[in-house]
Formats: structure tokens, sequence, C-alpha cells
């Protein structure tokens, strides 16, 4: 007889508190291979980052900086559940500074203002800090990565290994 496995899809939304009461719901699975292509696209964005270091920002291309901060923005609203995204992200069209209509992009907002005279778009989406970002996608990473970053190039460093989690076989000088 041939061997039996069960599986488990999660159907639950994994949570990530940001205080306040506010959250961010992300969908419970993600197909990997939608995940990959964005993670790998997000880490070729970061790659032209510049050379400074993280304390030497001397050499960094803050135009390059900004766009993978809407690269990175972009990558986490695509793994939000519908609720979170507008939250996370919303452009209002403003005209005679009431409000015309509220969009997920930019891109919508801006195609809605096009040809309205006095039209105007106003960002409104969750502003989060770098570091509050940077550990949203950390943790998304486990999360669909199976408890382990996906691999790839990367300019990151990796993580230390484990330290004496086995003894060795060898035998000890000292016990001669």
């Amino acid at each position: 007889m041939g061997e039996r496995r069960s599986f488990t899809l999660n159907k639950t939304p994994h949570v990530a508190e940001l205080g306040d009461g506010l959250e961010l719901h992300f969908q419970p699975e993600v197909m990997g291979d939608e995940f990959l292509e964005g993670y790998v696209q997000l880490q070729e964005t970061y790659r032209g980052l510049g050379e400074g270091s993280a304390n030497d920002l001397s050499g960094m291309d803050f135009g390059k900086a900004a766009e993978i901060i809407r690269e990175l923005r972009g990558f986490l609203f695509n793994l939000l559940m519908p609720e979170s995204k507008e939250m996370f992200s919303r452009f209002v069209v403003l005209k005679g500074g009431q409000e015309a209509g509220a969009y997920l992009t930019r891109e919508e907002a801006e195609s809605a203002a096009e040809g309205v005279t006095g039209a105007t778009v106003r960002d409104e989406s969750l502003q989060l800090p770098l570091r509050v970002l940077m550990e949203i996608l950390e943790w998304i990473a486990e999360l669909y990565g199976g408890g382990q970053r996906p691999t790839g190039s990367s300019t990151a460093s990796s993580s230390p290994s484990p330290r004496g989690t086995r003894r060795g076989t060898a035998t000890s000088r000292s016990k001669g």
C-alpha cells in the first residue's frame, strides 16, 4: 500500500499588529511563483541602491531608495487582504477641496483626475517607517517561504549558522 499524507492549507489571514488597534491582514496562502517573482524583483531593485554602508550614506542614491520603498510597498500591497489594501494604499482625488473619489493606486487616481479642471491627487496611504516595512517584509518572507527566507541573490548578509548544536565524534585532545 502506498504512503498517505495530509496537508493543511492556511485559511486564516496572517495579522501584523502595528499598535493602537491598527492591523494589516495578509493572505493566508500565496502561490509560490508569484511570491518569489515579486521577492526577486524587490531584490533586483535593492541591488542598485549604492555602495555606502548603513552608517555611511555618502554612496546612497536617494532616488533609488525612494524607488525601493515604492517597490516594497507594492510588494506588500499585493499580499494584503482587500480590507487592508484600502487602508495601506489610498489615493484621493480632490476637486474644489472635496473628495471626488478614492483609489488604491496613484496611477488609478491620476487617471481619474486627468482632464478634470482643478483636480488634484492626495496620498492618504498608511505611512509606516522604513524600519517597520522591512520588519514586515522579513516576517512575510518567513511565513510564505516556509520558515526561511526565499533563496536568491542578495546583497544583504545571511543569518549566522547555529553554533554548538551537535557534539562531534572526534576524540578530545585534553582527554588524551
